[in-house]
């Protein structure tokens, strides 16, 4: 009976003795060395990433946000404040205006079939927006005209670039609603387009809130 208690104890010791081990390495040490590494190779995007605007952070470069007005009475879903550069389509998003409410509510896809009744209606619904909005006096959307990732979410429904169409799409609009002359928001479109990593992956983006940023800017100046 003695034997098997001290048996008993010894695995018991072995066993806490291994606990406080791996604690300090898996739970202490370890996470100390990733984060000197990453803080001493890659301390932007160890932060998160982060946008400055004014002297504060607006948010992340990784994280598409909302360009809204605010909610009016009666309303279920806020307008888009068409003075900004709008990203792709979502239901996971925070407000902002450059950025003072911006909050995360959810993030994730339709996953709905491309035969769905209710995807097909919000997309035509999307297309028909975007061809109103994005339409001046001097400048005639065609609906054949609008990308994909104007109408559609992404997988994450985060998604914070848009393709360079989609943005050259807003050009006049932006243009008008800033009294900018048209080429120097195409200018502005083209400074903030980025090419595939690496030159062979992905595909050409633009950061809807850096963007927005530069536009801001450029219309104060």
């Amino acid at each position: 009976m003695a034997t098997s208690a001290s048996g008993t104890a010894r695995l018991l010791g072995a066993g806490l003795r291994a606990l406080l081990v791996l604690t300090v390495i898996c739970g202490v040490l370890y996470p100390l060395v990733v984060t000197g590494i990453a803080q001493g190779l890659l301390p932007h995007q160890a932060n998160g990433s982060e946008i400055s605007s004014g002297g504060r952070v607006v948010g992340s470069s990784l994280i598409g946000q909302r360009y809204d007005l605010p909610l009016k009475k009666g309303q279920d879903t806020p307008a888009p404040a068409l003075k900004w550069f709008q990203p792709r389509p979502s239901n996971g998003l925070g407000e902002n205006s450059v950025n003072t409410q911006y909050h995360l509510l959810l993030s994730g896809a339709t996953n709905r079939a491309g035969d769905n009744k209710d995807l097909i209606a919000w997309v035509t619904d999307a297309k028909k927006a975007v061809v109103r909005d994005n339409s001046t006096a001097t400048y005639q959307v065609r609906p054949s005209d609008v990308p994909a990732d104007a109408v559609t979410s992404s997988g994450s429904g985060l998604d914070p670039d848009i393709s360079p169409q989609y943005a050259q799409l807003q050009v006049h609009r932006i243009a008008e609603r800033n009294h900018l002359p048209v080429a120097r928001v195409e200018k502005l479109v083209a400074d903030h387009t980025e090419g595939r990593q690496l030159g062979f992956m992905g595909e050409p983006r633009v950061n809807v809130l850096e963007l927005n940023i530069a536009l801001q800017d450029l219309a104060k100046g």
